[in-house]
C-alpha cells in the first residue's frame, strides 16, 4: 500500500490498483477499490484544483469519448449516461456522491496524479462528498469534491471519518511537486536514490512549515524520511 507523497511508476501504479489504467475515472474496479488520475499540468485536459491547504481536491468531470462523426467533445455537455441509458463514469462518482448525501457512508477514492510522463504521485485516499454540474466554455461540466479520510480502507471501500490536522494527508501543490522534483533530480537529496522516494516537508506542517513553498519541501527515499520521522517523534 503506498504512502501519501509516494512517487511510483505507471506500472507500479498499474500492479498496486490490479488494473490497467487507461482513464481518469475508474468507479470501483475489480479489486472494488475507486480510483482516479489527475493532471495539474500545462497540457492537462481536466481543470482540477487543490483546496484548503491541501485537504480538499476539487476533481472535473470526464467529456464524452471522442468518435467519428460527433463534434468535439470539449464544445458537448459532460453526461451522465450514455445514449443507451446506461451511467457514465461522472454518472457513477454523481450516484454515490448523491447517496452520501442522503445519509450512506462516502465512497473511498484513491488518487493519483501524474508528475510527468511515467511518474505519478500518490496523493491519498479521499472522501467522495458532493457531486454538481457548472458552466465552463460553454457547456457543462460535473465537479466532483473529494477530502482526505483519516480511516484506514474498508473492505468495500467505504468510511466516515474525515482527517483534518496530520500533514502527511495534505496534498502539495502540483507547482511545488513538480519544482521539487526537478530541482532535486528525482533523487534523495542525501543518499541519491532514485526509487522508493517521497515528499517531504524540512519543516512539518506541525511546527509551522509549509507545503506552498518548493524551499520546504525536498525528495527523500524512504529509508530517509522514515529515519526523519523517528526522529521527529
Amino acid at each position: 500500500m503506498f504512502e501519501p507523497g509516494e512517487i511510483i511508476s505507471y506500472l507500479e501504479m498499474c500492479a498496486e490498483e490490479q488494473a490497467s489504467l487507461q482513464r481518469g475515472m475508474n468507479f470501483r474496479l475489480p479489486s472494488g477499490r475507486t480510483v482516479i488520475l489527475m493532471s495539474r499540468r500545462a497540457n492537462a485536459p481536466y481543470v482540477d484544483r487543490i483546496e484548503d491547504e491541501g485537504r480538499t481536491i476539487i476533481y472535473e468531470g470526464h467529456d464524452v469519448p471522442r468518435a467519428p462523426g460527433l463534434r468535439d467533445p470539449k464544445l458537448l455537455d459532460q453526461e451522465a449516461t450514455t445514449p443507451t441509458g446506461t451511467r457514465t463514469q461522472n454518472g457513477l462518482f454523481e450516484r454515490a456522491a448523491r447517496m452520501h448525501h442522503d445519509g450512506d457512508e462516502a465512497e473511498l477514492v484513491r488518487v493519483y496524479e501524474k508528475l510527468r510522463t511515467g511518474i505519478w504521485v500518490f496523493n491519498g485516499t479521499f472522501a467522495l462528498t458532493e457531486a454538481w454540474t457548472e458552466p465552463s466554455g460553454g457547456r457543462r461540466v460535473f465537479k466532483f469534491r473529494l477530502e482526505v479520510t483519516e480511516a484506514p480502507e474498508a473492505e468495500d471501500g467505504v468510511s466516515t471519518a474525515l482527517r483534518s490536522d496530520l500533514e502527511h494527508t495534505r496534498v502539495i501543490p502540483s507547482e511545488v511537486k513538480i519544482t521539487v522534483y526537478q530541482r532535486d533530480r528525482g533523487k534523495c537529496v542525501l543518499c541519491g536514490a532514485t526509487d522508493n522516494l517521497h515528499f517531504d516537508h524540512v519543516l512539518p506542517y506541525s511546527r509551522g512549515g509549509t507545503s506552498l513553498r518548493a524551499e520546504n519541501v525536498q525528495l527523500l527515499c524512504a529509508r530517509h524520511n522514515l529515519a526523519k520521522a523517528a526522529r521527529i517523534e
